[in-house]
């Protein structure tokens, strides 16, 4: 193992110089709270973001999730599952599809759903917050994502984690992420064998 790895100093002259450098080293592997995104078009990015949520619920963590569309009703496996490990979840959406007949109340449901996210994250009292599907409305054009960029980065606090999922993410978006991920499809058991969702599986 190196000197570097350990955290001494390759030369040191005096216990001062030696505290110096590890000094040095800590700073050089500082924490801050993340921006996280998981889009593109394949499965699991909302798996994936409740599977950090469940981490981070393991580590004590205080973890909200805000899902920007499924309705608050929703009773998926991972939502009570969540709910059981004190993971709160809000369901702010109207359900919505592409083929939504009233893509004008989606959107102003979401324009509510990311007000109320501005008052969680700006409250500091969570340390993990999940935007879930947020990619849409700004994808839509239903948030300016300038807008919603340049709030996070002044009201976030230094802290506080924060993951967004959907497909579609904004480049800028993407630029402004310390961590994004892309699911890519490669098979689908409806798309090639007919086969529909299973309970447990994919809800």
């Amino acid at each position: 193992m190196t000197q570097e790895a350990t955290g001494e100093p390759p030369t040191a002259e005096s216990a001062e110089e030696a505290e110096a450098y590890r000094r040095t080293v800590r700073q050089e592997h500082k924490k801050k709270g993340l921006l996280i995104v998981n889009t593109g078009t394949g499965k699991g990015k909302t798996t994936a973001a409740f599977g950090l949520a469940m981490r981070a619920r393991g580590r004590g963590m205080r973890v909200i999730m805000i899902q920007f569309i499924k309705r608050g009703t929703a009773r998926f496996g991972e939502i009570r599952s969540a709910r059981d490990l004190g993971i709160e979840v809000r369901g702010m959406g109207d359900g919505w599809t592409w083929r939504s007949k009233d893509l004008d109340e989606s959107a102003e449901l979401a324009r509510v759903g990311w007000t109320q996210a501005q008052e969680i994250i700006a409250a500091g009292e969570h340390d993990l917050v999940i935007l879930d599907e947020f990619t849409y409305p700004l994808h839509y054009g239903w948030l300016d994502t300038a807008e919603v960029l340049a709030w996070i980065a002044e009201h976030k606090p230094p802290m506080l984690h924060l993951a967004i999922t959907g497909r579609y993410a904004p480049d800028a978006l993407i630029e402004a992420a310390d961590l994004v991920t892309e699911m890519r499809l490669i098979k689908h058991p409806f798309k090639e064998q007919g086969i529909r969702g299973q309970p447990g599986i994919e809800f």
